[in-house]
């Protein structure tokens, strides 16, 4: 079978593996659909170099069905469409104790920390499974575990029916966050700056606004009545977004940092304390979000067709990265089970 690997150096390379069953207590999945997100490409720039082992076999967003079960495993058949919650902790460590297991202070991150998803069959611990209900198509699913990562830091944010919310960054994962809190019941604004993916979120009924041309801050204390955002989600990853982020929020407000920051960011502590603002980290995801990000994919709630910008063979993996990178998609999907 073939399969992709981060071998260093900004390189993926496509080789030939040899696929081997499961062992007991693990469940093969015929991967269909593995998509491409930010942490990749964390991994494909060296970001993570200090952390994984190459070459890697990587990718967590996907979607596929059970090809085989080992023995010992209970409640899945070969044919069973399904998703992977991408994470392994051992249940011993404080977090885990604490009921925190999902950011576990040992967390094995499957395809990042072990092999991913970006192979045809890929052997998984069963717990890690979540079902797909019949008929949801296997590409549109593929959006499950992204979803998810917006389900948790809406949550996080503990957004109320009616409360006002802005998205700093109007890439996927935004466009995801502004969907979930839109559906939980928030009023919802994304800044963005780049006009492609503005007109994008504007065509899903959000405003947005590019902070080039319009004040934010004047433009959400006008838009809030003058007394800021309920919960700011910083989505962008750019310093001069979390600088800004505290102007933007109401007294007690929320900013919920959901972006991956590779080194350590300025933020405005002066207006922290002034406003008594809460800021919240909000790290991938619980087994709930899954499930009820599977729910909106299905339901439709998540806008399947305009994230995924295109999908293409394992043999061009590494095309794929450049595009994003380029700002030329929003979610690109690697069809694992055609191999060409």
């Amino acid at each position: 079978m073939r399969t992709a690997s981060y071998v260093g150096d900004h390189t993926i390379e496509v080789s030939e593996a040899e696929a081997t069953p499961p062992r007991p207590g693990e469940v093969q999945v015929a991967v269909a659909y593995t998509g491409l997100c930010g942490t990749d490409l964390h991994i494909l720039h060296g970001s993570m170099d200090a952390r994984v082992s190459t070459p890697l076999v990587f990718g967590h967003e996907m979607s596929g069905t059970v090809a085989a079960v080992g023995d010992g495993v209970e409640g899945w058949s070969v044919g069973d469409g399904v998703t992977v919650m991408p994470l392994d902790w051992d249940g011993t460590c404080p977090a885990c104790l604490a009921g925190n297991s999902h950011i576990c202070q040992n967390l094995n991150f499957i395809g990042i920390d072990s092999p991913g998803s970006l192979q045809p069959l890929w052997n998984v611990p069963p717990e890690t499974l979540v079902a797909l209900p019949a008929g949801l198509r296997l590409d549109h699913a593929a959006l499950v575990e992204p979803a998810a990562v917006a389900v948790h830091d809406v949550r996080r944010a503990e957004l109320a029916p009616g409360q006002k919310a802005v998205v700093i960054g109007g890439g996927p994962i935004g466009v995801l966050i502004a969907s979930v809190a839109r559906e939980f019941g928030g009023d919802v604004v994304v800044v963005e700056l780049d006009p492609n993916r503005r007109a994008q979120v504007e065509a899903l009924g959000f405003p947005t606004i590019d902070p080039r041309e319009v004040d934010q801050v004047e433009w959400v204390t006008e838009w809030t009545g003058g007394a800021g955002a309920d919960v700011v989600f910083e989505v962008s990853g750019a310093a001069g977004a979390v600088l800004g982020a505290p102007d933007l929020a109401k007294v007690r407000g929320t900013i919920v940092v959901v972006a991956i920051h590779p080194e350590p960011r300025p933020i405005n502590l002066q207006r922290v304390f002034w406003r008594e603002l809460r800021i919240l980290g909000a790290r991938v995801y619980q087994r709930q979000d899954f499930e009820t990000a599977v729910e909106l994919v299905a339901r439709g709630v998540i806008p399947a067709e305009l994230l995924i910008t295109k999908i293409v063979p394992l043999s061009r993996t590494q095309e794929a990265f450049a595009d994003l990178e380029a700002g030329r998609a929003m979610k690109v999907l690697v069809d694992v089970a055609g191999q060409a």
